[in-house]
């Protein structure tokens, strides 16, 4: 495999980690939301299981194996209460576009462009979440959040 595979199959990885720990965050998420919001947090969760079996089938297309859920996440609070869903659910949105980001530095083709579409629609619903938007999603949450981003050799 070549240095620029392994760096795609790296992001995609971690895309996909990504993935798994958002579709168990929803779980938590829509345990906790308000009604009129459950909606809402039911068409993320499908979305994320999408995305999860996406990457999971380009992972094997690039001779990966893909990584597996974990049986449980860490959150990065307590989710007591509606409003602590909400902040859930834009944390989580947030590190999903981070790794998109990640993704579309990596990848090129095809691939960069559904990289993109998920960083897009993951900025998107942490816009709806959120109330309001940021500068540049998935570069400031990456910052903010100590991550060293993939750095593309060549």
């Amino acid at each position: 495999m070549s240095d620029r595979d392994q760096r795609v199959l790296t992001a995609l990885q971690a895309a996909l980690g990504a993935e798994h720990a958002a579709v168990y965050g929803y779980g938590v998420v829509g345990g906790q939301v308000r009604a009129a919001r459950r909606s809402e947090a039911r068409q993320a969760y499908e979305a994320h299981r999408a995305r999860r079996d996406a990457l999971a089938r380009q992972v094997r297309d690039l001779g990966g194996t893909p990584v597996a859920a974990s049986a449980g996440y860490a959150l990065p609070f307590a989710v007591t209460d509606s409003d602590g869903a909400v902040r859930l659910a834009t944390e989580l949105e947030d590190r999903v576009a981070g790794v998109y980001s990640d993704l579309v530095r990596a990848s090129s083709g095809e691939r960069r462009r559904a990289a993109a579409e998920g960083l897009r629609e993951a900025a998107v619903r942490a816009v709806r979440w959120r109330g309001e938007s940021v500068a540049f999603p998935g570069l400031a949450e990456r910052a903010s959040a100590g991550a060293a981003p993939a750095t593309p050799k060549g």
